[in-house]
């Protein structure tokens, strides 16, 4: 019980006789306790092989309860306190979030064999010590972003990212749609957007600069039904899926599909297609009221299928070259009294802050939106380091910390040569475990505008699961501690421990089928040889 990840904030093992779960174990579900019932016997009952039937009379049962008083006791309604003796496990939650988290720990405690989808011995008996277990987690947003445009990811491998936010604890999915690279989502009004915005001929494969080509065409989408779908698994496991459609930037494959959205005064629009390459494409939105109404509408089908508070709009990586040689955007900045091109994309992101607002959601975006002026009640993601997100909080936004040097797990795990398609700065699972969301530099008033943390993976160089998996595990384990436990400051934190606790985490890890970064260094069907990257030496800026 002293490998858990994220470590709980208080544990209390005083020994005794250990809780026995068996055939005869029965689930006691409370008012409000049915849903994580279901997840229990769709997990646990199938690693174990135990029917973990509903409660009848038995002596051997889990109880599962609500109790709204440990919201006041432990400060949110995500805390939970999970009791073990010998004649029951008692998992209360303060909401139904904090219920389901606490189920997730008990599946820890029984060890990787309870990750697995059948069980693997015929022995039905497990056993567990004796525990007191009161936790909850430091920020309301601890984040993961999967980027699906420039390497689709198919329905199920998004389904099975949900499954390994869960058994971390972690409870916002920042799901990046669209990109120069691709378009994602259907939406029915403007079909062309996935006929043609979700597909293109060739992929770069490795960094831009690498001659290397992969000369098949890729792409996929989800139907809104995949959305549906998606979203109702999320919510069952208690995470916000936040939808990104990235403008006035990055969205060469939606003018790719509707070329009057892009500066036909410029280009030639209609002979782009969905770019191939990687990096910054100088075809951005052109800020016509056409374009207006033709995001508007894709906006009213995505508030359709998501739920969430959020909406993130990108907004970041605008090239201004384009609106710069345009007589039409010129003329644009002149009719509505803006200085310059910063002002005219501020003024683009206000615009959709103002119609988003008017239906409930807020918006958020790349910290990029902060040029030009910061539209009244936008949050921040804070990419580029720590300073946007500073400057954000202290203007009272709030803020999701999410920057490049210390959580983009794209970046390389390690400088030898060894490594696959290696990427800016070494991060390695410490560099990571050691990371800290919040600023010294705020004052807790300002420090209260952090709604909490993101680690991003961007998938230009990881062309399958298998890259992914490699990219992004072990170092996320790291990362969900982080967000969710009291730890000390950085220097303070005790990496040797988690090391500890990691060895256990890598058999729960293989028993869900990662194919994470061993601490040995990748294996061999994990290297990319001779396919170029774009390493930076070096320790990565701390601000």
């Amino acid at each position: 019980m002293t490998s858990l990840i994220p470590a709980p904030s208080s544990v209390d093992a005083p020994g005794g006789r250990p809780f026995v779960l068996d055939e005869d174990t029965e689930i006691e579900a409370g008012p409000g306790a049915a849903g994580v019932a279901r997840w229990l016997r769709t997990t646990v009952g199938a690693a174990t092989g135990l029917p973990l039937e509903p409660y009848g009379s038995g002596e051997s049962r889990i109880q599962l309860r609500i109790a709204p008083s440990l919201a006041d006791e432990l400060g949110t309604p995500e805390a939970y306190r999970l009791t073990v003796d010998e004649h029951a496990v008692v998992i209360e939650g303060a909401g139904r979030e904090g219920l389901f988290y606490g189920a997730q720990t008990f599946r820890q405690l029984l060890g990787p064999a309870a990750f697995r989808r059948a069980p693997v011995t015929s022995e039905r008996v497990r056993e567990v010590p004796p525990v007191t277990i009161s936790d909850a987690p430091r920020f309301r947003w601890r984040g993961l972003m999967l980027d699906v445009a420039r390497h689709f990811t198919p329905k199920d491998g998004v389904l099975r990212h949900l499954d390994l936010m869960a058994a971390h604890k972690l409870n916002v999915f920042h799901f990046h749609l669209t990109d120069d690279q691709g378009w994602r989502i259907e939406i029915k009004r403007y079909p062309r957007l996935t006929e043609v915005g979700s597909w293109r001929a060739r992929t770069k494969f490795g960094h831009r600069a690498s001659p290397l080509w992969e000369e098949k065409p890729h792409g996929g989408f989800y139907t809104q039904d995949d959305i549906r779908e998606i979203v109702a698994y999320a919510a069952e496991r208690h995470i916000t899926v936040v939808p990104e459609i990235d403008v006035p930037g990055h969205s060469q494959a939606a003018i790719a599909a509707y070329p009057e959205l892009g500066n036909t005064d410029v280009i030639d629009t209609s002979s782009l297609t969905v770019w191939d390459n990687w990096g910054i494409s100088l075809n951005v939105l052109a800020p016509t009221d056409n374009t207006l109404r033709f995001y508007e509408g894709v906006f009213e089908e995505l508030l359709g299928l998501f739920p969430s508070e959020f909406i993130h709009i990108g907004g970041d990586e605008c090239a201004k070259e384009q609106w710069r040689e345009s007589p039409l955007v010129q003329a644009r900045i002149e009719e509505l009294g803006l200085a310059d091109e910063d002002e005219l994309q501020s003024w683009f992101i206000g615009h959709f802050d103002k119609w988003l607002s008017a239906r409930g959601r807020r918006l958020i975006g790349w910290d990029e939106i902060l040029e030009g002026g910061l539209a009244e009640g936008a949050a921040v993601s804070s990419w580029r380091g720590y300073a946007a997100g500073i400057a954000a909080a202290r203007a009272g936004h709030d803020v999701v910390m999410c920057p490049e040097q210390q959580v983009y797990l794209d970046y390389r795990q390690d400088a030898g040569a060894d490594e696959p398609v290696p990427i800016a700065y070494v991060r390695t699972l410490e560099d990571v475990y050691r990371f800290e969301p919040v600023p010294p530099e705020l004052t807790p008033e300002e420090a209260a505008h952090v709604l909490g943390a993101q680690a991003n993976v961007w998938t230009e160089v990881m062309e399958d699961q298998g890259r992914v998996d490699y990219q992004t595990f072990p170092r996320l384990a790291a990362f969900a501690e982080v967000a969710w436990s009291p730890l000390p400051a950085p220097a303070e934190r005790d990496f040797a421990d988690f090391e500890r606790r990691m060895a256990a985490h890598y058999g729960r890890l293989d028993a869900l089928g990662v194919g994470y970064r061993p601490p040995t260094g990748p294996l061999p069907w994990q290297k990319r040889p001779g396919v170029l990257g774009r390493p930076i030496e070096g320790a990565p800026p701390n601000r």
